[in-house]
């Protein structure tokens, strides 16, 4: 067997579960070099590095016996960067130490805190919690961690990408020297080895990524879309591939809700995950995933991170991820533990380049192709309907007695016909897909080019500084700018060049905001306290009404005063209520607002994810 190494109270477990065979990861933390060293795993999401951390601190906590003694201050700690993954983890150490009589207790955002202190003075072997609850236990004193043998970090990467390093300095500062510190992280970027060189001490190296492709059991598609085509081909995309589980990824709070309202309308079985809800509504929304009652899930990359949710095999990119990082920390909640999965990004032609350049730096291979038109979808409806187990099954004799009935009454054709019907009535019709734009770009592999060296748009894409003007005014915008729109209302920007406006960053600003493409987008006007901007008139109605339920944060949109891109007189320019920073240019300072403590977007930007993904 291949877990002989570990303790026999840890292997009875495994066994119980059906795990025969170790992943590499875990093989790699029960060989002799890496027993009670500190350890620094580079993994992939779904390689079973959970338990692959369970196996590599057994030997330190049970010592030698097969069970633990008595519940009292922890021995074991592990911090995760969400509630889901937290949570998760308390299940799957559950089970691993259930013979070694071990008691494990979460510690999350989102749940009752003085119950967690009850619990925690009750006794406990292993602790599994969250970075700011952690801490919050710390500072109060309900946490004792003089005793602890073992820390573990799991998916270091994405705390410090949440804002969490001043927390886990914190905690790890007060553990015992003595300690094992387990460090487990999908990637090892500078800030990770930097982390693990300060708080380890002759920690072990332990690397099982493939070098020449991420997630060898996911197939990744890139699907070619229309500018406004990401809610239709999603749709027909869950009817093609008829996935026993999916999770749709969007970028913001508005865009889930919104595609989830979108599918439940058309008959999906759909639930969402995202930063607004709460607790209970989480867990009600996971529980319908596990039990059948939904086989959807749209959420935000913060939401579901560490969800491990049952017979999940396709994952899709309604919104291209920031980067290949997340783009393999999203398509890694399938194709787990040896099971097969697809990931399909939808690519409108603007974002193709950098489709492929974020695939190309994930190491993965992939292929192009198109979203299901109605026609492929409905041929394929028949076909299964063909191979229903329901013709084939042996009837049983109220059947029987009901189809002779029918006989009876209706010619077979007629009863075959209303079967069909039925059949049909039960499936979300099929969507009519968009078609792409005649002038659409070919991607680099269909026009054999090269891929770019560097992670950036065409040159044709990057848009060009307004040039400023003595008067301070700005010359409208050249082509590569924006879209050529000759008619169309104009709109209202409420940051100018005091605030470091640049098209450089508001035209994706507006873009996100109207649900707009770049070619819906005219002149560009940045005056010092305000910026204009012109909005093709066959979007413009429904880019007024998405902008104005916008109205919160730091950057809002109006339609502009007069339609004109002319600037405001003075007691016309809309206030900011909202003194945020807004992205300053390079090299510059930040606006002189409103003073805080800590300066800048990114920050605000970490702190909010990091609320959400602590609740």
């Amino acid at each position: 067997m291949a877990f002989l190494k570990a303790p026999a109270s840890i292997t009875r477990a495994l066994t119980e579960r059906d795990y025969r065979v170790a992943t590499p990861v875990q093989a790699a933390v029960l060989e002799s070099e890496a027993n009670e060293r500190d350890l620094l795993v580079s993994a992939q999401t779904g390689s079973g590095k959970t338990v692959a951390y369970g196996l590599a601190m057994a030997e330190t906590l049970l010592d030698g016996a097969q069970t633990l003694g008595p519940a009292g201050d922890p021995l074991a700690l592990v911090i995760a960067p969400t509630r889901e993954l937290a949570l998760q983890v308390q299940r799957e150490l559950g089970w691993l130490y259930h013979h070694a009589g071990a008691r494990v207790v979460a510690c999350v955002g989102g749940m009752d805190p003085s119950a967690e202190r009850r619990q925690l003075a009750g006794g406990v072997h292993v602790v599994v919690g969250t970075p700011g609850r952690l801490r919050d236990h710390l500072e109060r004193r309900a946490l004792k961690v003089a005793c602890l043998k073992a820390v573990v970090l799991d998916e270091a990467d994405e705390m410090l990408d949440l804002g969490f390093r001043e927390d886990l300095q914190f905690i790890l500062e007060a553990t015992p020297p003595t300690r094992r510190t387990l460090l487990f992280s999908a990637t090892l970027p500078k800030a990770i080895v930097t982390l693990a060189r300060h708080y380890q001490r002759d920690a072990l190296r332990v690397e099982t990524r493939g070098e020449t492709s991420g997630h060898a059991d996911i197939e990744y598609r890139a699907v070619r879309i229309a500018p406004h085509g990401a809610e239709s081909a999603v749709a027909n995309l869950l009817r093609f591939i008829d996935p026993p589980g999916a999770l749709v990824f969007c970028n913001t709070r508005q865009s889930v809700r919104h595609l989830e309202a979108m599918l439940l309308e058309r008959g999906f079985s759909a639930v969402s995950l995202s930063g607004e809800l709460s607790q209970s509504e989480r867990n009600h929304a996971l529980q319908a995933l596990r039990d059948g009652r939904a086989r959807v899930c749209v959420a935000t990359d913060v939401a579901a991170r560490g969800i491990d949710l049952p017979n999940l095999s396709l994952v899709i990119h309604a919104d291209l991820p920031n980067d290949a990082q997340v783009l393999q920390h999203r398509s890694g909640r399938t194709g787990r533990a040896g099971r097969k999965g697809v990931s399909i990004l939808l690519v409108p032609p603007s974002r193709r380049r950098r489709a492929e350049e974020m695939l190309g730096r994930a190491k993965v291979e992939f292929s192009w192709g198109n979203p299901p038109s109605p026609e492929e979808i409905r041929k394929l409806d028949t076909d299964r309907l063909l191979r229903n187990p329901l013709l084939t099954e042996p009837a049983g004799e109220d059947d029987i007695v009901t189809a002779s009935a029918l006989l009876a009454a209706h010619s077979p054709h007629t009863v075959a016909a209303a079967f069909v019907k039925l059949y049909r009535s039960q499936l979300p019709a099929p969507e009519e897909i968009p078609e792409l734009p005649a002038h659409a770009p070919r991607t680099t592999r269909e026009a054999g080019a090269q891929k770019p060296s560097k992670n950036r748009p065409d040159r044709s894409e990057r848009p060009r500084k307004p040039e400023r003007r003595d008067d301070g005014a700005a010359r409208k915008a050249g082509p590569s700018q924006a879209g050529t729109v000759a008619n169309g209302p104009w709109f209202l920007l409420n940051v100018g060049r005091e605030r470091n406006a640049d098209p450089k960053w508001l035209l994706p600003e507006i873009c996100r905001q109207g649900n707009v493409t770049k070619a819906d987008i005219g002149a560009i006007r940045v005056y010092d306290t305000e910026t204009r901007f012109q909005v093709d008139e066959k979007v413009a109605e429904n880019f007024a009404a998405l902008v104005a339920a916008r109205q919160k944060g730091g950057v809002r949109i109006f339609p502009a005063p007069g339609n004109t891109g002319e600037a405001s007189p003075p007691r016309h320019r809309p206030a900011a209520q909202d003194e945020r920073p807004v992205k300053p240019h390079a090299g510059k300072k930040h606006f002189a607002g409103k003073k805080t403590k800590h300066d800048g977007r990114a920050y605000l930007k970490r702190q909010k994810r990091r609320k959400d993904a602590e609740g």
